[in-house]
C-alpha cells in the first residue's frame, strides 16, 4: 500500500546531546532533524548510559518492556522515550550492559552491542501506533548486526517484509572484531552457515562491520571522496574487496553540521559576537584567547589551533616533525585534546620550550574548543585519513582559515587558495609529509603578513559557504525513495490562514442586488423573495393595522410583478393570510430564502422575454396581481394548514419552513406562464392596481416607519410572510441596520411604484 510518509528508525551508539564522544554523536543528533523538515517520521534508538545527564534522564518516560533473545539467554529490555524537535528518541535499557561510566572500551563490547542491535530489531514490534519502519539506517560497528539478525532471524514475518537497511560507515577503521567463540553463544549464528562464512574475518574471529557490508541493502559512507579511497588497499583497512564487490550500492555523503549551534553572531561562550560584514568581534576573541593561554597578546602574529585527538590518524606524526619550524618562523600554536601518551608529552614539551607562543591544553573543554575555533586565524588538521570531519567545516563557520591534507572529506569541504583568482576557503597539502604541511601553513601565515586585505577576503568567502544539512537530508531522502519508490514524503507545510477566507461569504451579497430592487427590473424578483417586516409584524402586536397592509400589498406588483399580493377582489384570502400571519411570524426564518430565489429567478427570466418595451413591462407586471387566483387559493390553503399545525405543536419549525418555501415557489410559476396567455386582460388589471397604487403607496410608508422602531424583528419576519407579496425588500435585507436607515429607502420604493403607476 503506498505511503506518503517514509517512516525511518535511526540506530546509532551516540546522539548529541544525550551523549557523543565524536562525530557520529553530531551526526545523529542533526541528521534526524532535517529529515523531519523534510517530511519524513523519525524515531531514533541509542542505549540508555549511565554517562547520560540527569536532566535528560529525569524527562524520559517509560513506553514499554519486553525481553530480547540473545543466544542462550533472554535479556530485559525497556525503552524510554523523549519527544523533541518532532523527533521520537527511544533509549534501549539494560543496565547490566549499558549501566557503565562511558560508551566504549569495556571487555564485552561485543556482547553489548550485539544485544543493542538484537534489541533494535525487537523493538520494530512495539514502535508507537502507526509507525511501520520503511528504512533501518544503521551506523558504524556498534549497530552492524542489526542487517544480520534482520536478514537470518525476521526475515518473512509481514511485520519485517517492507525494512530496507542501510548501513553507514563513519570510520571504517573500527569495524568490532571479536572472537569467533559469539557466533553460538551470543549471536546464535553457528548453525547457520551462510551468516557464520560472512562473518569471519579470519579462522578465529568475526567482524561485526563485515556483516552489515553483506546483508545491508545500501551503503554509504560521509564524504564523496572517502567512499572512492575505502575500495584501495591503502584505506580500506582488509574491507576494500567487498566493497569493491557491493561498489553498486556504496555512495558517498557529505556531512553537514548545525549551522545555528555553531553561529559566532549568537555564540554566548564567546569573548564577542561577530560576522560577516561585522569582523571586530572576532578580534576581541583574538585577544582574550591569547590572555586565556598566557600567550603574547599581539595581533601581528597569525593564531593557529588544533583541535583533536592526539592520535596518528591526526596526523600528530606530522606535528611533532614541524612544530620547531612553524612556532620558530613567528606562528603561535594552541592545541586542544587527548590521546596517545607519546604525544601529550610531546605537546607539554613544546609549550615549555616555546613559552608565550604555544600552549597546550591536555584536556576535553568543549566551551574552550569554541572560543579556540572563534579567536583563531588558522586551524590545523594534517588528518592520514578523515571520512569527512567536522572540526574544519566548524572552523570556517567562525572565519578561522583551516590548513588541512587533501584526503576524505577534507577534500570535499576545503578549496585551496587561489593566489592569481583569489578562489579558496582555506590552504592544503596532498602527501603525508611534514615539510609539506609546513610549507601550507606558511602559505597561510605569510597572506596574514603580506595582503591582510587579501587573507579577509578568504574569511569571508570561508564563512559563506554552506555546510548545512539542508543539502545532504536530501541526499539521504533520495537513498531511502530509491530503496522505497512507493512512498514519496510530502514536506510538511504550515496551515494556510484559514480564517480570513471564511468570513467572505456574509449574508452581504444577497443584501446588495436587493438594494437595488427599485431600480433594476432584473433584481426584482431577489425583492420578491424578501417581504416587508413591516407587514407581517403589525398584525403581531397591532391587529387593527392589519387591513391597511392589504393595499401596500396590492401595489407591490409595479416594483416586482412576479410577487404581486392577493387582488382586492380576494377578501377570504386576506383573512385567512391575516390569521396566518399570528403564529407563523415566530415560526418562519432567513433560511427560507434560499428556496425561493431559484424560482424567482425563472420568473424574472420569463418577464424579461415576454416585455419588450417600458410600456409593456408595466403592464404585465400588474397583470399576474389578478390572474392568479388557483396559487393565491393555493397559498390560502398551505397558510391555514400551518395556523392550525402552529397551534397543535409549536416547536415544529421545520415544517412551516417547508410549507413557506412550496406556496412561495407555486406563486412564481403560474405568474410566468400567465403572462403569455392573457394578454386582453392586462389593460383591464393596470388601470384596477392604478387606481389602487395611491392608498397602497401610504400605508406602505406608514408600516415601513413601523418596521423601522423594531429592529430585531425582521429575521422572523423574512419568512412569516413568504407566501405574500414583499413590498418592501430593503427593510428585509439589512435588519441590522440602524432604524433611520431603513425608512428613507422604503419610502423611495414607494414612491418610484406610485411614479410607475401615475404614468400608467
Amino acid at each position: 500500500m503506498a505511503k506518503n510518509k517514509m517512516q525511518v528508525v535511526f540506530a546509532s551508539a551516540e546522539v548529541a546531546p544525550f551523549v557523543k564522544t565524536g562525530g557520529l554523536g553530531d551526526v545523529a543528533g542533526s541528521l534526524p532533524q532535517e529529515l523531519v523538515k523534510d517530511g519524513c517520521d523519525v524515531i531514533v534508538m541509542c542505549p540508555k548510559y549511565a554517562s547520560i545527564p540527569d536532566e535528560f534522564k529525569a524527562r524520559m518516560e517509560h513506553y514499554t518492556d519486553f525481553y530480547v533473545p540473545l543466544g542462550w539467554r533472554n535479556e530485559y529490555c525497556g525503552l524510554e522515550k523523549i519527544e523533541e524537535g518532532g523527533v521520537t528518541y527511544l533509549f534501549v535499557d539494560n543496565e547490566h550492559y549499558f549501566n557503565r561510566s562511558y560508551p566504549y572500551g569495556f571487555f564485552d563490547d561485543g556482547e553489548r552491542f550485539a544485544f543493542f542491535s538484537k534489541a533494535i530489531c525487537e523493538s520494530l514490534q512495539h514502535l508507537p501506533a502507526g509507525f511501520e519502519c520503511d528504512i533501518l539506517h544503521c551506523n558504524d560497528w556498534q549497530t552492524a548486526l542489526a542487517p544480520v539478525f534482520l536478514r537470518e532471524f525476521y526475515q518473512g514475518l509481514p511485520l519485517y517484509e517492507r525494512v530496507k537497511t542501510i548501513f553507514t560507515i563513519h570510520n571504517i577503521a573500527f569495524q568490532g572484531q571479536f572472537s569467533d567463540k559469539m557466533l553460538n553463544d551470543v549471536l546464535g549464528l553457528a548453525h547457520i552457515p551462510n551468516a557464520a562464512r560472512q562473518l569471519r574475518c579470519d579462522s578465529s574471529s568475526i567482524n561485526f562491520m563485515q556483516g552489515a557490508l553483506c546483508y545491508s541493502d545500501a551503503i554509504t559512507t560521509v564524504s564523496p571522496s572517502y567512499a572512492c579511497e575505502i575500495k584501495t588497499s591503502d584505506y580500506g583497512e582488509g574491507l576494500d574487496w567487498i566493497l569493491r564487490q557491493r561498489s553498486d550500492i556504496l555512495s558517498g555523503i557529505l556531512n553537514g553540521i548545525d549551522e545555528p549551534s555553531w553561529d559566532p553572531s549568537t555564540d554566548f561562550q564567546i569573548a564577542e559576537n561577530y560576522g560577516v560584514g561585522n569582523m571586530g568581534g572576532k578580534a576581541a576573541c583574538k585577544r582574550a584567547l591569547q590572555q586565556e593561554l598566557g600567550l603574547e597578546v599581539r595581533d601581528d602574529r597569525p593564531l593557529m589551533v588544533m583541535v583533536s585527538r592526539l592520535t596518528r590518524q591526526k596526523g600528530m606524526d606530522l606535528v611533532t616533525y614541524s612544530l620547531d619550524r612553524i612556532l620558530s618562523g613567528g606562528v603561535q600554536v594552541a592545541v586542544l585534546g587527548t590521546g596517545e601518551r607519546a604525544y601529550e608529552d610531546a605537546m607539554n614539551y613544546f609549550a615549555g620550550k616555546y613559552p608565550g607562543t604555544m600552549a597546550a591544553r591536555i584536556t576535553f573543554d568543549s566551551a574552550l574548543s569554541r572560543r579556540m575555533y572563534a579567536g583563531a586565524d588558522l586551524f590545523l588538521m594534517p588528518s592520514l585519513f578523515e571520512p569527512c570531519g567536522l572540526s574544519q567545516i566548524i572552523a570556517m563557520r567562525y572565519g578561522t582559515l583551516p590548513v588541512v591534507r587533501e584526503t576524505g572529506g577534507l577534500r570535499d569541504t576545503v578549496i585551496p587558495y587561489n593566489y592569481d583568482t583569489g578562489e579558496g576557503t582555506g590552504f592544503s597539502f596532498a602527501n603525508f609529509n611534514g615539510d609539506e604541511m609546513g610549507d601550507a601553513v606558511f602559505r597561510g601565515a605569510r597572506l596574514f603578513w603580506d595582503n591582510r586585505e587579501a587573507f579577509n577576503r578568504v574569511v569571508e568567502q570561508a564563512m559563506k559557504t554552506d555546510f548545512s544539512w539542508t543539502r545532504s537530508a536530501g541526499s539521504y531522502l533520495g537513498l531511502y525513495t530509491n530503496l522505497h519508490p512507493d512512498v514519496e514524503p510530502v514536506p510538511p507545510t504550515p496551515p494556510a490562514p484559514a480564517p480570513e477566507p471564511e468570513p467572505a461569504p456574509e449574508p452581504e451579497p444577497t443584501a446588495a442586488p436587493a438594494e437595488k430592487a427599485p431600480a433594476e427590473p432584473a433584481p426584482v424578483a431577489e425583492a420578491k423573495a424578501q417581504p416587508a417586516p413591516a407587514v407581517t409584524d403589525a398584525p403581531a402586536e397591532k391587529p387593527a393595522e392589519e387591513p391597511k397592509s392589504a393595499p401596500a400589498e396590492a401595489a407591490a406588483p409595479a416594483p416586482a410583478a412576479q410577487e404581486a399580493a392577493p387582488a382586492p377582489k380576494k377578501p377570504a384570502a386576506r383573512t385567512t393570510r391575516k390569521t396566518t400571519a399570528k403564529t407563523a411570524a415566530t415560526e418562519a426564518t432567513k433560511a427560507e430564502e434560499p428556496e425561493k430565489k431559484p424560482a424567482a429567478k425563472k420568473a424574472t427570466a420569463a418577464k424579461r422575454t415576454a416585455t419588450s418595451t417600458a410600456t409593456k413591462a408595466a403592464a404585465a407586471e400588474a397583470t399576474p396581481a389578478a390572474e392568479k387566483p388557483a396559487a393565491k387559493r393555493t397559498t390560502a390553503k398551505a397558510a391555514a394548514t400551518k395556523a392550525t399545525a402552529t397551534k397543535t405543536a409549536a416547536a415544529k419549525t421545520t415544517a412551516a419552513k417547508t410549507t413557506a418555501a412550496k406556496a412561495s415557489a407555486a406563486e412564481s410559476a403560474p405568474a410566468a406562464k400567465a403572462e403569455p396567455e392573457k394578454k386582453t386582460a392586462r389593460t383591464t388589471t393596470a388601470k384596477k392596481t392604478t387606481a389602487a397604487a395611491k392608498p397602497a403607496a401610504k400605508a406602505a410608508a406608514k408600516t415601513t416607519r413601523t418596521a423601522a422602531k423594531k429592529p430585531a424583528a425582521p429575521k422572523a419576519d423574512a419568512t412569516a410572510a413568504a407566501p405574500e407579496a414583499a413590498p418592501a425588500p430593503k427593510a428585509a435585507e439589512k435588519p441590522a441596520e440602524p432604524a433611520k436607515a431603513k425608512p428613507a429607502p422604503k419610502a423611495t420604493s414607494v414612491s418610484a411604484a406610485r411614479k410607475r403607476t401615475t404614468k400608467r
